[in-house]
């Protein structure tokens, strides 16, 4: 285990009042990963079937026992029971959930996606009520959880969101998932919830907001979770970019890999995002040599969109499907490399 001394902001949130849990069970990172791109078949993933990580393990609390604080660079300090929250007027959002993957290994796609609908209270009121102070450009988010990663001791998990985010819209502290109340793995009894952002900032067991006029400085939002930057005209000497926002990306469902198919007319589909917007997805049937435009369903808020294309192979064989997503900036998928690196699906046409 290796020894590290705690960050200013980490010994400020040791301070701070936390809500009782029970325990952190098992006391370790947990990972489950139940489908894979070829299994997300429902428009809307079954609680039973969307992802779970648990960096530290999963913190074991009652409602009755739980609170959540918004404080800092506000007006009004205040605090809300889990009663409090729930009495207000909920809201739901439908969004496509998606793990970062391994912190620091920004070349692996590891394609643990989800598409759920959010329930719960919009963030954006909470505020209004508290008031932000104009200085404010952050806020940092606090999950209960803490322990040991990757043999590091960190504290409580603390993440940040650039305040700008709020503008977009649907930020929720949810309570429920697909119409059901959020069970202990995937954040019971609160969440933080910002579609278009990774999972990693969709904080577990929230029990604090604060506004900063600055990012924080514990492990989760300066050692880990952030990319790097190639050097380039605006970072001569290169850098890192946290992950935030969703980069456009798309997995193909069907066929699945490896099916033996007859030559006929075969219809390829899968899902397709972007955090910015999706603009546009494309599909080959030559590993990436050649490209077709797909058919594109219409633009749902948050969610993951379906995408169709039509194909007749010309001949019997081995061919390499993928498609490849574009956002409305103009980004798309990389080939390789990347978190959102295209998706290939081999299939024999016999």
């Amino acid at each position: 285990m290796k020894g590290r001394n705690p960050t200013p902001d980490e010994i400020r949130a040791a301070q701070h009042d936390r809500p009782v849990i029970e325990e952190i069970r098992p006391d370790r990172t947990i990972r489950h990963i139940p489908l894979q791109p070829h299994q997300l078949t429902e428009r809307i993933t079954p609680n039973d079937d969307v992802f779970i990580l648990g960096h530290v393990g999963v913190p074991r609390a009652k409602a009755q026992d739980w609170w959540l604080d918004i404080a800092g660079l506000v007006e009004r300090p205040r605090r809300w029971n889990h009663s409090e929250l729930s009495a207000l007027p909920k809201r739901t959002v439908t969004a496509l959930h998606e793990c970062a993957g391994f912190p620091l290994r920004p070349d692996i796609a590891t394609r643990r996606y989800a598409n759920v609908v959010w329930g719960g209270v919009d963030l954006a009121s909470l505020l209004h009520e508290t008031g932000v102070k104009r200085e404010a450009s952050f806020l940092w988010s606090f999950g209960v959880d803490k322990g040991v990663f990757e043999d590091v001791i960190s504290g409580v998990y603390l993440k940040d969101m650039p305040l700008h985010r709020l503008a977009a819209g649907d930020i929720l502290l949810a309570y429920e998932m697909n119409g059901k109340p959020l069970d202990q793995e995937h954040g019971f009894p609160l969440r933080l919830v910002i579609p278009g952002y990774y999972g990693t900032n969709l904080v577990k067991w929230l029990y604090r907001l604060e506004l900063s006029d600055r990012r924080p400085d514990g492990p989760y939002t300066t050692k880990y979770y952030n990319d790097p930057i190639p050097p380039n005209a605006d970072y001569p000497l290169g850098g890192t970019t946290p992950l935030w926002e969703l980069p456009p990306e798309s997995v193909i469902v069907s066929p699945s890999p490896q099916d033996k198919l007859e030559r006929t007319n075969i219809a390829i589909w899968g899902w397709a995002w972007a955090g910015a917007g999706l603009a546009q997805v494309e599909v080959s049937v030559d590993g990436g040599n050649h490209w077709a435009a797909a058919e594109l369903e219409p633009e749902a808020g948050w969610a993951w969109r379906r995408f169709t294309f039509s194909w007749r192979p010309a001949n019997v064989g081995s061919y390499s499907l993928a498609s490849r997503a574009f956002d409305k900036r103009g980004l798309s998928q990389p080939v390789d490399k990347a978190r959102n690196a295209i998706y290939y699906v081999m299939v024999a046409i016999g």
